[in-house]
């Protein structure tokens, strides 16, 4: 017989506010944790899935049955192509099941109704001593200080979804602003995506370092298709291999990246490597997640198509030169790697620990 646990909660349907929670605990790029239990579902406002999960059979499904339908439900409609959520656990719940599922290294617990036919990704715990993060206050925006040309610095995670997302809007507008901005790709200083991710920042990190003008069109190859395409994008964007390793190999060392990696009394809450290449700018401007975008010192509040990008950094100008007149996209490109454009509520999310 299966075992039946009960505990006090309320479960909400996907909202557009829910979700972003959701993404911020998933993609997990560090603020700290919220007394939201946040459920699935990755990218269900990307893919346009805000609502409920209908079905139209109404007998009980069971915990096996409950199991198969969010594992369906999750890896065959709302996770994007290379992701694959494992089931971790199932129980029955004041009436509903709990599934439990893992995405990458974050466990996650998930609602469906007892027949199927209802599916919620978010549960409040119900307890008056405790506050919501909601309640907490909230930091007013900076405004940004214009100079003759402004300093923009973008900080993300190689192989955060959101990050590249960011990469691929803003490349359009370093191309139309050139050299009427100074422009700096900066790191996160922690790693949420494996020895991949390390192994790609502190590439980029040495491009960027020893041929500025050859980051761009690195990024353009990279973006499209992602892991295993490195040396390939290198040799497309006339990228000297051989410095680039031996970059890396002193940037490792000096900064003990590798090293901090494998050492787990060094990570970020306990969960993630460090990378700490960027911190002393991570803790400068109180960065918290991939992406985020820094204007004249001042983090600053940007959509993520082209044209709002440009927008943000325009405006940071004593006087906007004719460039901050391009007509760009106002359509954000979709999240991690590849081309398309995103829908609705795609410049909400970021990788955050």
């Amino acid at each position: 017989m299966d075992e039946i646990k009960t505990e006090e909660t309320v479960v909400a349907p996907v909202t557009e506010s829910t979700s972003k929670k959701f993404f911020k605990q998933v993609c997990e790029c560090g603020k700290k944790k919220k007394h939201i239990v946040a459920g699935v579902v990755l990218l269900a406002i990307l893919l346009g899935a805000g609502g409920y999960y209908y079905k139209t059979k109404k007998t009980d499904i069971g915990l096996e049955g409950a199991k198969t339908k969010v594992l369906e439900f999750v890896n065959g409609t709302l996770l994007q192509p290379g992701m694959t959520a494992e089931f971790k656990d199932s129980v029955l719940e004041n009436g509903l099941y709990r599934v439990t599922i893992k995405v990458g290294e974050q466990e996650i617990p998930t609602y469906i109704t007892t027949d199927g036919a209802k599916f919620f990704p978010q549960a409040m715990e119900i307890n008056p001593a405790d506050k919501l993060a909601t309640d907490a206050p909230v930091a007013e925006a900076k405004e940004i200080p214009k100079t003759d040309k402004p300093s923009v610095e973008l900080f993300v995670m190689s192989y955060c979804p959101y990050g590249t997302q960011m990469e691929k809007g803003i490349l359009p507008v370093i191309t139309t602003l050139g050299s009427k901005i100074d422009y700096k790709l900066k790191f996160v200083d922690y790693a949420m995506h494996g020895d991949k991710e390390i192994d790609e920042n502190l590439r980029q990190y040495c491009i960027q370092k020893n041929q500025p003008a050859r980051l761009s069109a690195y990024l353009t190859c990279f973006l499209k298709k992602g892991e295993g395409t490195a040396d390939a994008c290198m040799t497309f964007a006339r990228v000297s291999t051989g410095a680039i390793k031996s970059c890396v190999a002193q940037t490792d060392t000096q900064f003990n990246v590798k090293k901090d990696a494998v050492d787990k009394s060094k990570w970020s809450n306990g969960q993630f490597p460090p990378f700490g290449v960027d911190k002393t700018d991570n803790v400068k401007y109180g960065v918290q997640g991939s992406p985020t975008l820094v204007v004249n010192g001042v983090t600053a509040q940007s959509g993520r198509d082209s044209a709002s990008i440009l927008k943000a950094i325009c405006g940071a100008f004593n006087n906007a030169p004719k460039e901050c007149e391009a007509k760009l996209s106002v359509t954000a490109p979709a999240a991690g790697f590849g081309e398309g454009t995103a829908t609705a509520g795609a410049s909400a999310a970021s990788c955050e620990n």
